[in-house]
């Protein structure tokens, strides 16, 4: 890794807050968008919470990129990034809640975060190559990077981690109380305005 990108991953879960601060400040939700909003934050969880249940706690890492697995099963048979496309609309979601700054915050907070994932994706697929070789190659062939398939991939000649449900919410609780935080505030701020 260069050493710009080892930054970037490391603090990956703090470049929200400036976001998030900014849709809880300048918040301006209607009933309509916090029900929209909210349907997206849950769709959202949904990939990275299916991914996590197949990747596991490797997930949460800060230390460097790597990977017991090459993880092809659940939502990485559809989509490479399942957790971060799940990040990216968890963030739509709650900015589609707050209304602020409508569009303007919205599409800074796109196209930092399509920034910031496209950097630690580069290196991701680094140490994949490297570690799975042909294996990865054909997979990267097949499934895109961002917006889900339609059909699911399937390589049974790849080792694949068996799916453990209670150690993937064990390892999203974080989020999912970061989530439901935010989305209270947005909510409480609505209701006192």
């Amino acid at each position: 890794m260069n050493n710009f990108a080892p930054r970037i991953f490391k603090y990956r879960s703090y470049t929200p807050l400036p976001f998030v601060l900014l849709m809880l400040i300048f918040q301006k939700a209607t009933i309509t968008s916090i029900f929209i909003g909210f349907a997206i934050v849950l769709c959202g969880e949904f990939f990275r919470l299916w991914g996590v249940c197949y990747a596991g706690s490797e997930t949460r890492t800060t230390d460097g990129v790597g990977g017991t697995y090459l993880v092809v099963s659940g939502s990485f048979a559809y989509v490479r990034n399942p957790l971060y496309l799940g990040n990216m609309l968890m963030y739509l979601g709650v900015g589609i809640m707050s209304m602020a700054l409508f569009p303007y915050l919205h599409i800074a907070a796109f196209l930092f975060f399509f920034w910031q994932y496209t950097v630690i994706i580069k290196e991701e697929e680094g140490f994949l190559r490297t570690k799975f070789g042909k294996s990865y190659e054909d997979y990267l062939k097949v499934v895109p990077k961002f917006i889900p398939s339609l059909s699911k991939y399937s390589n049974f000649g790849i080792e694949q981690p068996p799916l453990n449900i209670k150690a993937g919410l064990r390892s999203e609780i974080r989020t999912m109380q970061a989530i439901l935080a935010i989305s209270f505030l947005v909510i409480i701020r609505f209701v006192l305005n």
